[in-house]
């Protein structure tokens, strides 16, 4: 999965919030002006694991922009250890709707802002808690497509599945500890209640972090389908 940062085309940018400067990665295709993808980070902050993905994109035609969305209680640069999850906890309370629909939308303004980026094609993708903040951001801004892995937050958020604008992939792990079926299971009915355009896909041998090849939990087949499935879906509403 991991991609040579020397042959892509990347920058490190800082965005003007309305609480600081926040820190982006961004990686760029041949091709412009582009679709682009917000690369939401997991809980251990943008790191290579978030950059790679990111660089993906901008491989198959996108400008990919990953935020640091911690950059309230973190320096900048900041990464957090996968050994080490408890000391990250500090950084999730500020990340209430109400900041993240704030930091977003300065993310947003510098996308529209950039000659680089077809301003009327726009996604969102997330990862862990990233997928909770793709899913908000979709009922949040005018996105053409907004994915989730294993955003298990998400099932705390379920106000906001009445608000989801684009098309919706949630990608699921079978063996996530962190989400029980009956879970997912109530995000789905949710949704379909509210009457949304949405995918569900559960990778049944798969648990929580498979799409990380830099963690133990990562299940390459899994991994592997669900980033074709992806391409796809973005191929489609994108």
């Amino acid at each position: 999965m991991s991609q040579n940062h020397n042959t892509a085309k990347t920058e490190t940018i800082q965005i003007d919030t309305a609480h600081g400067t926040m820190q982006a990665f961004v990686a760029y295709p041949d091709s412009s002006p582009s679709p682009c993808i917000l690369v939401l980070q997991e809980a251990f902050g943008v790191n290579d694991h978030i950059k790679d993905i990111a660089i993906r994109f901008s491989k198959q035609g996108y400008v990919a922009i990953a935020p640091e969305l911690f950059y309230r209680t973190a320096p900048p640069g900041f990464v957090g250890s996968y050994d080490d999850f408890q000391s990250l906890q500090i950084h999730f309370g500020q990340l209430t709707p109400e900041n993240l629909g704030s930091d977003l939308k300065s993310v947003f303004e510098w996308i529209h802002s950039n000659p680089k980026i077809e301003p009327d094609r726009i996604a969102s993708i997330g990862y862990c808690l990233g997928g909770r903040v793709s899913f908000l951001a979709n009922a949040m801004f005018s996105l053409k497509a907004a994915i989730s892995y294993y955003g298990t937050r998400i099932i705390q958020s379920t106000d906001y599945s009445a608000l989801q604008r684009a098309p919706l992939l949630l990608v699921w792990a079978g063996k996530d500890k962190g989400t029980k079926p009956d879970q997912i299971r109530a995000v789905a009915d949710s949704l379909r209640a509210a009457d949304k355009n949405f995918t569900e896909l559960v990778f049944s041998e798969a648990e929580h972090g498979f799409f990380c090849d830099a963690r133990g939990a990562y299940h390459k087949s899994s991994a592997d389908q669900a980033w074709a499935i992806t391409l796809a879906f973005l191929k489609e509403y994108v």
